[in-house]
């Protein structure tokens, strides 16, 4: 039976019906928690409208852990594609049926005077005693102004927006930005036989594997994957760091900038304008080159280092020798002149949290929480990257951070029934409190 939403009250309403949602609605209901939750689109929406047709996971199948529902497949180290991912997540909806509502927006969130929270929502409003957001922080996408300025017969779109090469006119394209999806929708786009110009940032790389073994599976054994963010003195950096890229497509490799440049890919340092139909760049091809491989030096230093510290029969493995060096770093393009006719800008996302009346945000409107709890009592999030640790935002640890959240939701209420019960006071947490 569908939830009611309209008029209706719940212990706790759940907003976002992905991984972290599902996570925590699953938790709440172990705790037999009454509760909704809102999801704006359907189960998976995020992976399947907003992903290329070739995408899958840089992380392997065995990272998936959502609440009693592991990775139910017959390949652990391999990856899932994007329809694997949607299926994978309709599967454990189906494990379980959560009280789930999709097609509905919350469009305001605010606490009333009588201190519960009012959800105002394009099927109705509904009230909450406590309420955990867990839109995850991909909310609206991310492109400079400059490319207001391109010419407009250039075709353009958002890495989101990606789906083939097909979908392109023909023509070369520029592809802007080198964090995971840059680099992936570059390889796809230079597999299909597209003359691709890659404009290179500043992220770094990881190799896929390394002596023997996927370094994920290195790096869980050396406990990176359970580090907190309390173990980090930038705290708010680490929460802003971008993404190593690597891929697990075709079973998982290296994602090499420099192999694809001897191919015939055309790289470019980081697009820093537009003047009339001249594009420019920086000159940090090299330097950005560089910096990813030494952070991927870096890394096999540390499996190294573990290896030898315990005593582990692994294969040597030569280290990766560049094959590929720029001879020059071109300052400028001219599109027109280069064939290039479509342009997709794979700069990222921004957070979008304007709808949340709740005085929890930092000056850069990112949510102030400890664990994802918040100083405004009953409002929570979930599945924020870096929230506790690496895989907060990932599947690999959402469903620890939403068993640590339901706890918490679960003491607040026992918290608020017991005074009540020795004041007469509401019994509720939130309702007892005054207006944040």
């Amino acid at each position: 039976m569908t939830p009611e939403v309209d008029g209706a009250h719940y212990p706790v309403a759940v907003i976002g019906g992905g991984q972290a949602g599902l996570s925590v609605s699953y938790c709440l209901r172990e705790r037999e928690i009454d509760h909704i939750v809102i999801e704006s689109h359907r189960v998976g929406n995020e992976w399947r409208a907003r992903r290329w047709d070739t995408f899958c996971l840089v992380t392997p199948n065995w990272q998936c852990k959502l609440p009693d529902y592991p990775y139910q497949g017959s390949d652990p180290d391999g990856f899932m594609n994007r329809d694997e991912i949607v299926q994978y997540l309709e599967e454990y909806v189906a494990f379980f049926r959560p009280p789930l509502v999709e097609g509905v927006k919350v469009t305001r969130l605010r606490r009333t005077k009588a201190g519960i929270f009012e959800l105002t929502t394009t099927a109705g409003i509904l009230t909450a005693d406590q309420v955990v957001v867990a839109t995850g922080p991909y909310h609206t996408t991310s492109v400079p102004r400059m490319a207001e300025r391109l010419p407009a017969t250039m075709h353009r779109i958002h890495s989101s927006q990606y789906r083939n090469p097909g979908q392109l006119p023909d023509g070369g394209v520029l592809v802007v930005g080198t964090g995971q999806s840059g680099c992936q929708i570059a390889e796809d786009l230079h597999l299909a036989g597209r003359q691709v110009h890659l404009s290179v940032g500043s992220a770094p790389r990881v190799a896929r594997f390394y002596r023997g073994r996927d370094c994920v599976a290195w790096l869980d054994d050396m406990g990176h994957y359970s580090r907190t963010i309390d173990d980090f003195d930038d705290a708010a950096s680490v929460r802003m760091r971008v993404n190593h890229y690597v891929t697990g497509r075709d079973g998982g490799r290296d994602i090499d900038l420099r192999a694809f440049a001897r191919d015939g890919m055309r790289l470019y340092g980081r697009l820093t304008g537009v003047r009339g139909t001249v594009l420019d760049f920086a000159d940090d091809l090299k330097v950005n080159l560089d910096r990813a491989d030494s952070v991927a030096d870096s890394i096999k230093d540390s499996i190294d280092a573990h290896i030898a510290a315990q005593g582990i029969d692994a294969p040597v493995e030569e280290r990766y020798a560049p094959v590929w060096e720029p001879a020059e770093q071109p300052a400028s393009l001219d599109p027109a002149a280069a064939g290039i006719t479509s342009v997709v800008w794979s700069t990222g996302f921004s957070r979008d949290h304007r709808w949340i009346e709740t005085p929890v945000f930092d000056g850069r409107g990112y949510p102030m929480h400890r664990r994802g709890v918040t100083n405004s009592p009953g409002l929570y999030f979930l599945g924020l990257p870096w929230q506790f640790t690496w895989g907060s935002g990932r599947f690999e640890s959402v469903g620890r951070d939403a068993e640590f959240l339901a706890d918490h939701i679960e003491a607040s209420r026992r918290l608020a029934d017991v005074c009540g019960t020795i004041t007469g006071a509401p019994t509720t947490l939130t309702a007892a409190l005054p207006v944040g």
